[in-house]
């Protein structure tokens, strides 16, 4: 199933759960899309792997860090890790909206 549409993303970080909406357009073996949050809103890009979905992003709140992500699609829900620099892996968790 395809991934394109509107996600509703929370992520289960040691500081607390962290929701953000993002927009997927994928497109053979990569994607774009737009992920807006308490921290505002970004531009992403990434790679496509059957029903796997991975990107990296960049915050500057808490603080600095980059952010690996790889969710996996099944129907309207999503699941996967999130690498928080040097901090860990956080759960990750997502439906259509």
């Amino acid at each position: 199933m395809s991934a394109d549409g509107n996600w509703k993303i929370t992520i289960n970080t040691p500081m607390g759960a962290r929701t953000m909406d993002v927009t997927i357009a994928t497109s053979g073996a990569t994607f774009t899309g737009k992920v807006d949050s308490d921290m505002g809103s970004q531009e992403v890009t990434g790679a496509v792997d059957g029903d796997t979905l991975t990107w990296n992003t960049e915050i500057t709140s808490p603080m600095p860090m980059k952010l690996d992500f790889s969710a996996k699609v099944e129907g309207d829900k999503m699941s996967g890790n999130v690498k928080l620099g040097m901090f860990g892996n956080a759960a990750l968790t997502g439906v259509r909206a």
